[in-house]
């Protein structure tokens, strides 16, 4: 389904928008386990987790990466491409039962290369249900501009 088209004039600096909140379950370790081949035991082994400071499983970061960023893919915009991810960073642990949802805000708007082209930043913060930024990052974007 396509929403209203966004052109790079559309854009406005210091928009944000937030997304509906996911709950992470063991699940989402044990498949994301599987389909990386990450199974080390901060993730998978929750007896041998008790014994470390953290005392229980630590959410893969990547999982939580892919996750909050499923939780922005609500609308799509034909307008635009996304060139990747800068500037990551796992701020804080994630665990099976926590709740996250992603809050995305228009951070800079430029030239591109490309004469019908700009580039638009969206600065990303994945927030657990405490409040907590658990990660952040910078999504680029490409994106079409009206005349």
């Amino acid at each position: 389904m396509y929403f209203k088209s966004t052109f790079f004039e559309d854009y406005q600096l210091n928009d944000k928008r937030i997304t509906l909140g996911r709950t992470i379950t063991e699940t989402d370790f044990v498949v994301h386990a599987g389909h990386t081949g990450d199974f080390f035991p901060h993730h998978m082994d929750e007896e041998w987790c008790r014994t470390q400071p953290f005392g229980q499983r630590i959410a893969h970061g990547t999982m939580i990466f892919s996750i909050g960023i499923g939780l922005t893919a609500s609308e799509i915009n034909p307008e635009a491409f996304s060139k990747g991810y800068d500037r990551m960073r796992f701020v804080k642990p994630v665990h099976i039962g926590d709740t996250i949802h992603s809050e995305v805000t228009i951070s800079d708007k430029g030239d591109s290369k490309h004469p019908t082209m700009g580039t638009v930043t969206e600065h990303v913060e994945i927030i657990n249900q405490k409040g907590e930024v658990v990660l952040v990052c910078n999504h680029l974007l490409l994106v079409k501009k009206k005349s």
